[in-house]
C-alpha cells in the first residue's frame, strides 16, 4: 500500500474519532445543558427556597399578652417592660470572672450560677443567655455604665406579667408560668415552644388562655453558614391577645378583701341576682400572684403550703362546707311545695326530738315552744325543720336542692370548681353500698351530715330564692350587661310564689325582727334593709357528757374544732338587687362572725350604686313592713 493510501486511511480514522468524540461531547454537554435547566428553570423555586432557608432564620416572636380589666377598666392583669441582663460566652474570656462581676450590680444565687452554666454548655457560643430578669431600673443604669468592664454582657427588653392588685385578686386573676413538658406535649401551637414563654396556670389566665395568648409574630433573620446572626430583614410582630373584661367591682373586691382579713380563713361572694355577674369573689388569707411570674422560690412554696388556713385554695369556689341552717330554705321550700305541710303548719319545740331511742337536739336548750314556718327561720329552730324533712323525705329534699344550684358545679367560667354534695337515698346506696337512715334526714335538714356546698353554691341560692325563684348563673367574664336596660332572661325554678314569699319573710325576720338570729347586723339605714338567714356548722359530734355538763364556748376550744360561721343575704329587701353569701372557718357562730361582714359588704354595695343615692334620700314607706309573704 502506499504512503497516500495509508495517509488516506489514516485521515478517515481520525475523522471516525473525532465525530465519535465530538458526539460523546454532545451528548455529555446536552446532558449537562438538560440537567441546568431541570435544575435552574423547573426546580428553581425549591432550590430558591432551599438556598434562602440557609440564608435565612425564621424566628418565632412571642405576641403580647392581652390585659383583664374589671367591669369600670381598671387594670387587673398588665404586662410590664421586663429588663434581663444576659451574656454571650464567645465575648467573653473569663465567664465566672464576668458573673462575679455582675453580682455585685445584680446578686445571683448559686442556683442562677448554675442554671447559666448549663444553659452556656448547652447553646451554641454566640447564643445569648439569660443571667438575671426582672431588673430595676437602677440595676440596668449600673450595667449599661459598667459595660466597658463586662465584655459579652448586654441588657434586652421583654415583658413580664404583672398583677397590680396583688392578694386582692390573687384567686380570680391566678398566675402565669413556664409551660410544662404535659402542656408542650399534644400541642400545636409553636409559640409554647419558645424560651421563657408563659401560659396561665390558675384562675381567668388559665380560663382564658387561649383568647389571652394572642398570636406569634415572626421575625426573618439572614444568617450565615454556623447561624450566627448578620442582620433583620423583616418583621411582623403578630396579634397581641385580647383584652378580657370581668364583672369585678376592684373597689369592692378591694373593700370585701380588707373585710374579711379580720378572720384567719373566711370567703365571700356577691352576685348580682338578675344578671348573675359576680362583683366580688374573695378568699381569705390569699397569695400574691406576681411572685408566681418568675417561679417562686422553693422556701415560700412550702411556707405557702405548710400555712393551715390554705391560702393556695380559692374557698369560695373549691371550699365545701357544711351549709348549716343556710340550708333550712330548701327544707322548706320542698315541704311546701310537696303540699304535705302549709304556711300555716306548727311544732312545739322542747329542745330536742326523740326518733326510737335517739335524740336530736335543737342548738338552744329548753327550746322554743311552738314556731311556725316563720318563726322557725326567724329563730333558726332545728325540731322545725327535723319535723318537715321527716314528713316530706330526703329525696324531695335533694330534689329542691338541686333547682337552688346546689349538689353540681355552677359552670362559673373559672378552674377547680368543685361540686359539693347533696345526699339522697339513691346516692348513699350506690356510694356507700348502704340504705338510708331516717336520722340522717334529720341532720341533713339542718345542713350537716352529708351535705357539702360551696360558698359560690349558697350565693347562687340566694340569688335564686330573691329573684324570683329564677335560675340564674353565676359568671366572672362581662357577658351580661345589667345596668344598660338589657333585660335577661332565666328559666323558671317553677316554685309557687306564695311559697317563695314564706321563705322570704322568714329571711327578713331574721335580719330585721328583735328577736331574730341576726338583728343584731341589721342595716339600719332606711332603703338599704337586707334579709338573710344565719348558720353555724359543727365540725365535730358533741357528746352527751358536754350537753349535761353545759357545750363549751367555741373560743374556749381550739380553733380547728370550732364551729364554721355562715351568712347569706341580699338586699335592698324591697328591690333586691345583690346577693351574699360569706363563710368563715371556725368562725363560732354565724350571728356573731359572719352576719357582721355579709352586713357591711351589703351596705358597701348599695352606697356604692349610684342608683341607691335617691333612696337614701327618699326610702319608700313600706320598709318598715318587710317583704309579704
Amino acid at each position: 500500500m502506499s504512503s497516500i493510501d495509508r495517509d488516506t486511511d489514516r485521515s478517515r480514522l481520525l475523522t471516525r474519532r473525532a465525530l465519535v468524540l465530538g458526539g460523546i461531547k454532545l451528548a455529555g454537554l446536552s446532558t449537562l445543558v438538560g440537567r441546568l435547566y431541570y435544575l435552574q428553570v423547573l426546580e428553581s423555586a425549591r432550590y430558591t427556597m432551599l438556598a434562602e432557608e440557609n440564608r435565612i432564620s425564621l424566628r418565632l416572636i412571642a405576641p403580647s399578652r392581652g390585659t383583664i380589666v374589671d367591669r369600670f377598666g381598671t387594670p387587673l392583669a398588665i404586662n410590664q417592660q421586663n429588663y434581663r441582663v444576659v451574656v454571650v460566652s464567645e465575648r467573653t474570656r473569663n465567664i465566672q470572672e464576668t458573673l462575679d462581676k455582675i453580682s455585685r450590680i445584680v446578686p445571683l444565687t448559686d442556683n442562677d450560677r448554675r442554671r447559666v452554666m448549663r444553659e452556656l454548655h448547652r447553646k451554641r457560643r454566640f447564643v445569648p443567655v439569660t443571667v438575671r430578669e426582672n431588673l430595676s431600673w437602677e440595676q440596668v443604669a449600673t450595667i449599661e455604665m459598667n459595660t466597658p468592664d463586662l465584655p459579652g454582657v448586654s441588657i434586652e427588653v421583654g415583658e413580664i406579667r404583672n398583677y397590680p392588685q396583688a392578694e386582692a385578686t390573687a384567686h380570680i386573676m391566678g398566675y402565669v408560668g413556664a409551660v410544662s413538658e404535659a402542656e408542650l406535649s399534644g400541642n400545636s401551637d409553636p409559640v409554647l415552644s419558645l424560651p421563657g414563654f408563659r401560659i396561665g396556670k390558675a384562675g381567668i389566665e388559665k380560663h382564658h388562655e387561649k383568647v389571652l395568648r394572642g398570636t406569634a409574630g415572626t421575625s426573618q433573620l439572614e444568617v450565615n453558614a454556623v447561624g450566627r446572626v448578620i442582620r433583620e430583614l423583616s418583621r411582623d410582630e403578630g396579634q397581641s391577645g385580647r383584652e378580657v373584661q370581668l364583672t369585678i367591682d376592684m373597689g369592692l373586691q378591694r373593700y370585701v378583701q380588707e373585710r374579711l382579713s379580720q378572720e384567719q380563713s373566711a370567703s365571700a361572694v356577691v352576685m348580682d341576682i338578675h344578671t348573675g355577674g359576680i362583683y366580688a369573689l374573695s378568699s381569705h388569707p390569699s397569695y400574691d400572684p406576681n411572685q408566681f411570674t418568675m417561679g417562686i422560690s422553693a422556701e415560700l412554696w412550702e411556707e405557702l403550703l405548710a400555712n393551715p388556713a390554705t391560702p393556695l385554695s380559692n374557698k369560695a369556689v373549691a371550699g365545701q362546707y357544711p351549709p348549716g341552717s343556710t340550708y333550712k330554705m330548701v327544707v322548706a321550700l320542698a315541704g311546701l311545695e310537696s303540699g304535705i305541710i302549709n304556711s300555716r303548719h306548727t311544732v312545739f319545740c322542747p329542745g330536742h326530738m326523740e326518733l326510737g331511742d335517739h335524740r336530736f337536739h335543737c342548738w338552744k336548750r329548753g327550746g322554743h315552744g311552738t314556731v311556725d314556718m316563720v318563726g322557725a327561720l326567724r329563730h333558726s329552730c332545728d325540731v322545725f325543720f327535723y319535723d318537715v324533712s321527716r314528713r316530706v323525705g330526703v329525696d324531695r329534699i335533694a330534689e329542691m336542692s338541686r333547682r337552688f344550684g346546689l349538689g353540681e358545679r355552677t359552670g362559673l367560667d373559672l378552674p377547680h370548681e368543685r361540686g359539693g354534695l347533696i345526699p339522697s337515698i339513691a346516692w348513699k346506696k350506690a356510694t356507700l353500698g348502704k340504705g338510708w337512715d331516717m336520722g340522717e334526714t334529720l341532720v341533713a335538714s339542718i345542713g350537716q351530715g352529708y351535705v357539702l356546698a360551696t360558698p359560690l353554691q349558697l350565693a347562687v341560692m340566694t340569688c335564686r330564692l330573691a329573684n324570683g325563684g329564677y335560675a340564674v348563673k353565676p359568671h366572672l367574664t362581662k357577658q351580661i350587661k345589667s345596668v344598660s336596660g338589657e333585660q335577661v332572661t332565666w328559666p323558671s325554678l317553677g316554685v309557687k310564689k306564695e311559697n317563695l314569699d314564706v321563705v322570704l319573710r322568714g329571711m327578713y325576720e331574721v335580719s330585721n325582727a328583735p328577736n331574730g338570729t341576726a338583728y343584731k347586723s341589721r342595716i339600719t339605714q332606711p332603703g338599704f334593709e337586707l334579709a338573710g338567714k344565719t348558720g353555724s356548722a359543727q365540725v365535730r359530734r358533741i357528746t352527751m357528757a358536754e350537753r349535761s355538763t353545759g357545750v363549751k364556748k367555741n373560743e374556749d376550744i381550739p380553733w380547728r374544732e370550732r364551729d364554721h360561721a355562715l351568712f347569706v343575704a341580699f338586699a335592698p329587701v324591697h328591690a333586691p338587687r345583690y346577693a351574699c353569701s360569706v363563710f368563715v372557718e371556725h368562725g363560732g357562730g354565724g350571728s356573731t362572725a359572719a352576719a357582721p361582714i355579709a352586713r357591711d359588704i351589703l351596705l358597701e354595695c348599695q352606697k356604692r350604686d349610684p342608683g341607691r343615692a335617691a333612696v337614701a334620700e327618699n326610702p319608700p314607706s313600706s320598709m318598715k313592713d318587710g317583704p309579704r309573704g
